[in-house]
């Protein structure tokens, strides 16, 4: 099926694709994301113009082909540079230690994604928020097969795109509960959702102001904050403080001992601006975080609220 609009990238650095856009990947059973035979990642997206379906496929180290369907298909190629990490350059980056220096080496195709779409990040962000992954994996996938829309173009499954602001806030409540939402997280969202505009605006802000801007509104905290910079902003020193095990882990593959968030900002000081990159090299070099002897976050019913 010959796309709506279609782009040949080359990039101007190494850039692998199912590296860099798998952070987009809410769980494996993601409406909005699909990862076909050939290798190439299709998403679906919600743009100014309308909805969206991408494919995205590697046809060498700096050469994508991005094709499109859809009424938001234009929009979406013009921003798919951006989100496979164009303005993430990191010519002369090193970290000093030869283990992560060597793991960045081994994933020099791998940058930090910049969407623009704020509000797409935000939701399952919010969702993620003091519940185990797979119980918000759940809920988003619940959310958007039943609210969300058709996904355009010659999907290789079947995929949807994401509700509009206004889809979000039409969901009753009962519909909350029964994806295992409690209220209070369904009352961020719905929030959020009555400001989209002003969410969206954070897109083009500097991430200092992006930040200031989400947590201004209630139930955004940093952590949240960090999770969209991370996916939306392109935001490459965004830490994701208040994460059940991130400080523990950081603290473990950096100094053999568990951490609070504060001591694991000033583990990352030496690497100010690229502690989310720093993180993520510190995961694909395999190095062990605290020994899982704890306790750790149990499944909560909230389908009874």
């Amino acid at each position: 099926m010959t796309p709506d609009d279609a782009l040949d990238w080359r990039a101007p650095h190494e850039t692998h694709v199912v590296s860099t856009l798998g952070v987009l990947r809410r769980g494996p059973g993601d409406p909005t994301f699909a990862l076909a035979a050939d290798g190439a990642v299709w998403r679906t997206t919600l743009t100014d113009e309308g909805a969206a379906t991408m494919r995205v496929l590697q046809r060498g180290p700096d050469l994508v082909r991005v094709e499109a369907w859809g009424p938001g298909a234009g929009a979406a190629v013009a921003l798919a540079p951006s989100m496979l990490g164009e303005r993430d350059d990191t010519t002369g980056f090193r970290t000093g230690l030869d283990v992560l220096d060597d793991a960045h080496r081994r994933n020099a195709g791998w940058r930090v994604a910049r969407t623009a779409r704020v509000m797409e990040s935000l939701v399952p962000a919010i969702l993620e928020q003091k519940v185990i992954t797979l119980q918000a994996h759940a809920s988003w996938r619940r959310l958007v097969q039943k609210f969300g829309s058709a996904a355009p173009g010659p999907v290789p499954r079947p995929m949807r795109v994401v509700p509009s602001a206004g889809g979000w806030r039409a969901i009753p409540v009962w519909e909350w509960h029964r994806a295992g939402v409690d209220p209070k997280r369904a009352a961020t969202i719905q929030r959020v959702a009555a400001s989209a505009e002003r969410i969206e605006e954070a897109a083009e802000f500097s991430h200092a102001d992006a930040a200031a801007r989400l947590t201004y509104f209630p139930g955004i905290g940093a952590w949240t904050a960090a999770e969209v910079a991370q996916r939306a902003l392109g935001d490459p020193d965004a830490v994701s403080l208040g994460d059940y095990h991130l400080a523990n882990y950081v603290g473990h593959a950096l100094h053999g001992r568990d951490m609070t968030d504060d001591e694991m900002l000033d583990a990352l000081a030496p690497w100010a601006g690229q502690r989310y990159r720093v993180i993520r090299l510190l995961m694909a070099a395999g190095l062990r975080g605290r020994p899982r002897r704890g306790a750790r976050m149990a499944f909560v019913d909230h389908t009874g609220y």
